[in-house]
C-alpha cells in the first residue's frame, strides 16, 4: 500500500488551511490599518474616550491614545511581518506531519511566539514614539521634524545592513530548515519558544529598516 498518496493530501490540505488563515491575519491586518489611515486623514479618532479627536493635532499621551499606538503598530507588524514568516511556519507544519502528528495547534504555538516578539516590538516603538514626541522631534502623523534626527535614523539603517550581525541573523531567517534543525523543541510550549527564537532572528534583521517608520 502506498502510504505517500494520502501524506500528500494531508499536506497539501495543510498547507492550504495554513496559508487561508495567515493570509487572513494579513488582509485583516492592512483593512484595519487603512481604515485607520482614513479615520486620520479625516482627523477623527474613534478610540472609545477619545471620539472626535483631531488626529493632526498634539497628541495626549493618554492610557488611551498610548493603547491606540500598541495596537497600531502590533497590528501593522502583523501585516509586514506574516508573510515574511509564512515560508518557515509552513515547513513547521510539514515537519510536524511527516512525524504523523497534526500540525495546527503546535503551528499556532510557533506563530504565536513570533507575534510576540514583534508586539513586545510594537510596545518598545510606541515608547520611542512617546520620547520623540514629547521632545517634539516627532510630527502628529509620526514624521520626524528634525532632519538631524531623518540623517541619522537614514545612515543607522544603511551602516547596519553592512554588517556581520545583519547577516547571522539573515541566515537564520532564509534558512528555516537549518533554524529547525538546530533549535527544536517539542511540546506547545517548545514551538512557542521556537516561534519566539525565530522571531527575534528576524527582529534582529530588521530593527533598522522599522526605524525608518519614524523618518
Amino acid at each position: 500500500m502506498d502510504v505517500s498518496a494520502p501524506l500528500a493530501g494531508l499536506l497539501k490540505r495543510d498547507r492550504a488551511i495554513i496559508l487561508a488563515a495567515l493570509g487572513g491575519a494579513t488582509a485583516l491586518s492592512w483593512v484595519y490599518l487603512v481604515d485607520m489611515a482614513r479615520d486620520m486623514a479625516a482627523g477623527v479618532c474613534d478610540m472609545p474616550g477619545m471620539e472626535g479627536m483631531y488626529m493632526g493635532a498634539v497628541p495626549v499621551w493618554n492610557a488611551p491614545y498610548f493603547t491606540m499606538m500598541v495596537v497600531m503598530w502590533a497590528v501593522m507588524m502583523v501585516g509586514m511581518m506574516v508573510p515574511s514568516a509564512a515560508p518557515a511556519v509552513l515547513l513547521y507544519a510539514t515537519m510536524h506531519r511527516k512525524a504523523g502528528r497534526t500540525p495546527y495547534m503546535s503551528t499556532a504555538g510557533f506563530v504565536a511566539g513570533y507575534l510576540a516578539v514583534w508586539t513586545a516590538f510594537s510596545v518598545a516603538a510606541v515608547f520611542a514614539q512617546w520620547g520623540l514626541d514629547a521632545a517634539a522631534l516627532l510630527s502628529p502623523m509620526m514624521v520626524s521634524t528634525s532632519p538631524m534626527l531623518g540623517a541619522g535614523i537614514l545612515a543607522a539603517a544603511g551602516v547596519y545592513q553592512l554588517t556581520p550581525w545583519k547577516n547571522a541573523c539573515l541566515s537564520h531567517c532564509r534558512t528555516p530548515f537549518a533554524f529547525f534543525q538546530q533549535h527544536w523543541r517539542t511540546g506547545k510550549l517548545g514551538a512557542f519558544r521556537m516561534g519566539a527564537r525565530h522571531g527575534a532572528y528576524c527582529l534582529a534583521c530588521c530593527w533598522a529598516l522599522m526605524l525608518l517608520l519614524f523618518f
